[in-house]
């Protein structure tokens, strides 16, 4: 059993990871972390990492990108593995990732869902050989108290796409005006916010009289919070390092 230091505790994706662990026979919840003080929880939540007491074994993040470096510093500190889930990173933050990782095990994904990072790996496979004839389009709803947009998804999944393909496109952030080229040059990324909506991502491959689509739908927010707990224990067996659903999914 190991014990789970939540950062991000009382947000709207750390309930939903509060439940998982809840039901989940490998981890326990000992401890939290969260800018609001509540009474509310079943276990301690602090606003300082100097005042946590408990044995924690691994930490996962889903909290603000404000916190992360917060987070990290303290990771490294305590020579503990993280999860980071948190999206809207920048390139700072980033970097500060890359240096934690040298001294602990750090596990990043823009997304946490098993399904996607799948998407990923068939996006591998399908994009070279597509890429002279069609076009690509990136099209990704959320709920609407998203804040950043495109989603670090929609972004993973064309940088997913740049990687294996021999002349790299420019993203163009939604498509407005009356002179748009659309060149093959360029992958479209578009973003809708809506409602209740967990997640939804759209990869749109355009030919001369075909089309193809690969598309993931999340149904609920669990599927973020089980593959941050798969991170979780994947990280157990690793030295320090930078990880990813890339890794975990070739695991074995």
């Amino acid at each position: 059993m190991k014990n789970v230091l939540l950062i991000g505790c009382n947000g709207q994706m750390g309930k939903v990871v509060q439940e998982a662990i809840a039901t989940h026979p490998d981890v326990q919840l000992v401890a939290g972390f969260d800018r609001l003080a509540t009474t509310d929880n079943l276990f301690p939540v602090y606003q300082d990492f100097n005042e946590i007491t408990e044995s924690i074994d691994v930490v996962i993040d889903f909290s603000h990108h404000s916190m992360t470096n917060n987070t990290l510093e303290y990771c490294v500190a305590k020579k503990l593995p993280v999860v980071i889930a948190t999206t809207g990173l920048s390139p700072e933050i980033m970097t500060a990732m890359t240096a934690a990782s040298k001294e602990i095990p750090v596990f990043y994904s823009a997304n946490m869902s098993l399904g996607v990072n799948a998407l990923i790996q068939a996006l591998h496979k399908i994009a070279p050989i597509l890429e002279d004839d069609f076009q690509i389009e990136i099209i990704e709803k959320h709920h609407r108290f998203k804040k950043d947009a495109p989603s670090g998804t929609a972004l993973l999944l064309a940088d997913s796409i740049n990687e294996v393909l021999a002349q790299p496109k420019e993203y163009i952030y939604g498509r407005s005006g009356n002179e748009n080229e659309n060149a093959m040059s360029e992958i479209g990324i578009h973003a809708v916010r809506g409602g209740s909506i967990p997640g939804e991502h759209t990869v749109l491959f355009a030919g001369e009289d075909e089309i193809i689509e690969l598309k993931h739908t999340a149904l609920s927010r669990t599927i973020f919070a089980n593959g941050a707990i798969k991170a979780a224990l994947f990280l157990e067996k690793q030295a320090a390092g930078l990880f990813s659903m890339n890794e975990l999914l070739n695991e074995n």
